[in-house]
């Protein structure tokens, strides 16, 4: 089994080191045989730690941006000064701050701009918000919006193609605008007549329509070869790469409207799952004038082969604000759309496999490239089929670099469904699987229907088999694919229900995290896959002063108030960030 020790890469310890520095500095100052005075202080409430030499203490101390004491409250005394912010937490708890390990940052910004469809219940409900939005925009201009999922309406239209709604009712309300609503997995898109036509996407017997069908994707059609308005997958392009791009004000206001979101929910770091040179471009204008206020880790988009050049060139760059040493893929879809690459065909469609969203040799040459140039490599992968090619070409890369003993920290991003024998291969491979426990909540009632009952128990959402194999598991929510909710997220890992509290027992209960799994899931897991549980993810004097405080303690409560928990303060960099008034 490999083996999980505290080894980094030279960029990651000289970013500790740098750390350590300013400690050692802010000590230093201060008299010989004095302690240091600390800026806040927080007592008086359950404090967790993630910290296996000192699961709980009863006062924490920040100075600056740094943790300088964690302990006993008897032995605080030392640490208050005159300007000393005592808080105490009157019951409530205290933990690091939480991580999510696996998003899209700008995409939950502009959830906020765009049309949400996440709550919709019915086609129907969908064609009257996009005429809605119609009645207030002019002619020509696009209408987007994301949210909805066929499987979680509970009327279906009358017409249906390859289990999806035929855009004729949404074209019709909408004549004189584009519309394109994107799926919730973001994996498949509905565009109106209006959108196609822009496209130049038409019936099969058209004279460019033999151009249009790409691989690893689907335009779907009806018998008579006419599109029914959706794109599967890399399909999406070709309809997507029509859309206006967004202006810098709105890029701005996206960009702070994620920020206040993943505060005011706890969240002090996010793993941005996929990032492009214009995104990238844009988060480094951000730090450098100081108005990136949440902690980044941001993977490079892997299909950009420029980018992933100019990177291998310069090398990782890690930075407690801004971190970009990893690299993200995509290998299949998503089971919502029947994307996900599977072993076996799909229950609720017959000969459909899924797709492979890139040929395996990339993968291959980019793992390769990653082990050169001292990054890592994050591979969406969600079908058992897409989970073993990845990690064979992650072995055979690992192999023939001599790595398969190094600290890679290789991912999986969502390893949703796995064949049994796939399971020990993380622990063995050292590859970590950043999963997604609400996927569980939102999609297990109907992911049934896709893989059948002996695949979901075998090798679906297997979170307490990978863990018991000595892996981490990286929690997340694929914000906006899921709402930003770690609550949620905490009560479906150690629930397996849905929201509404079902079944009684649990999907497959014996996958369920206990609570302190589900916490560090949250906290320092995903602080050890982006290399930087030295720095951060739990409560550690030295490590960055990054903390959350709860009204409930939900290592205790009944698991039907988990849901009821709320955030009362956000600490980030040893500054209050977020405070909920009472």
């Amino acid at each position: 089994m490999k083996n999980f020790s505290s080894q980094h890469w030279l960029s990651s310890l000289t970013y500790y080191c740098s750390l350590i520095f300013v400690g050692v500095i802010t000590f230093a100052c201060s008299t010989p045989g004095v302690v240091q005075k600390a800026s806040i202080v927080l007592k008086g409430g359950a404090i967790y730690t993630i910290s296996p030499d000192q699961p709980q203490v009863e006062a924490v101390a920040l100075r600056d941006s740094i943790i300088i004491f964690a302990g006993l409250e008897k032995d605080l005394e030392d640490y208050i000064g005159a300007e000393t912010k005592v808080f105490d937490l009157n019951g409530k708890i205290l933990t690091p701050g939480w991580i999510e390990g696996h998003g899209h940052f700008m995409g939950l910004g502009y959830s906020e701009l765009n049309l949400d469809l996440s709550n919709t219940k019915s086609f129907d409900e969908i064609i009257k918000k996009v005429k809605a939005s119609t009645n207030k925009t002019s002619a020509g201009n696009w209408i987007i919006g994301r949210g909805w999922h066929q499987s979680k309406w509970t009327s279906q239209p009358q017409e249906i193609i390859n289990g999806f709604p035929i855009h004729q009712a949404l074209s019709t309300i909408s004549p004189d605008h584009p519309v394109v609503l994107f799926h919730a997995s973001g994996h498949a898109l509905f565009a109106n007549a209006k959108a196609m036509e822009i496209a130049g996407i038409g019936p099969l017997n058209q004279e460019l329509s033999g151009k249009r069908e790409i691989t690893g994707g689907e335009v779907i059609r009806d018998r008579n070869g006419n599109p029914t308005g959706i794109f599967n997958e890399n399909a999406m392009d070709l309809i997507s790469k029509h859309i206006p791009e967004s202006s810098e004000e709105n890029d701005l206001l996206a960009f702070n409207l994620a920020q206040e979101a993943c505060l005011r929910n706890g969240i002090t770091s996010f793993h941005d799952a996929g990032v492009g040179r214009e995104t990238l471009a844009f988060y480094q204008k951000m730090e450098a004038s100081g108005k990136l206020k949440i902690r980044m880790y941001a993977m490079l988009n892997g299909n950009d082969n420029a980018l992933l050049k100019e990177w291998y060139e310069k090398g990782p760059k890690t930075d407690p604000w801004l971190s970009i040493r990893s690299i993200k893929l995509s290998a299949d879809g998503a089971l919502g759309s029947r994307g996900a690459w599977l072993l076996e065909e799909y229950s609720d469609r017959h000969g459909h496999y899924g797709h492979e969203t890139i040929p395996m040799e990339m993968v291959f040459k980019t793992a390769i490239n990653s082990i050169k140039c001292g990054f890592q490599l994050a591979t969406h992968a969600i079908g058992d089929r897409a989970n073993r090619e990845v990690l064979d070409q992650y072995e055979k890369a690992l192999s023939e670099e001599n790595a398969l003993n190094a600290d890679h920290r290789f991912r999986i991003e969502h390893a949703q469904h796995l064949h049994p024998d796939d399971i020990p291969r993380f622990a063995s491979l050292g590859v970590i699987p950043s999963m997604q426990a609400i996927h569980l909540s939102s999609d297990r009632p109907w992911a049934i229907d896709r893989l059948g009952a002996d695949r979901i128990k075998d090798g679906a959402y297997m979170w307490q088999a990978l863990l018991a194999s000595g892996i981490p598991v990286i929690n997340g929510t694929d914000v906006p694919v899921e709402p930003l909710s770690p609550m949620a997220n905490f009560y479906a890992s150690v629930s397996r229900k849905t929201l509404e509290g079902t079944p009684e027992d649990g999907y497959e209960g014996n996958q369920k995290m206990t609570r302190a799994q589900a916490l560090k899931s949250y906290t320092l897991s995903p602080a050890f896959g982006a290399f930087e549980e030295n720095t951060k993810g739990s409560i550690t004097v030295g490590k960055l002063a990054d903390l959350l405080v709860l009204d409930q303690d939900i290592m205790k409560i009944a698991e039907n108030e988990i849901l009821n928990t709320q955030v009362s303060m956000t600490i980030l960099n040893g500054e209050i960030v977020y405070q909920k008034e009472d």
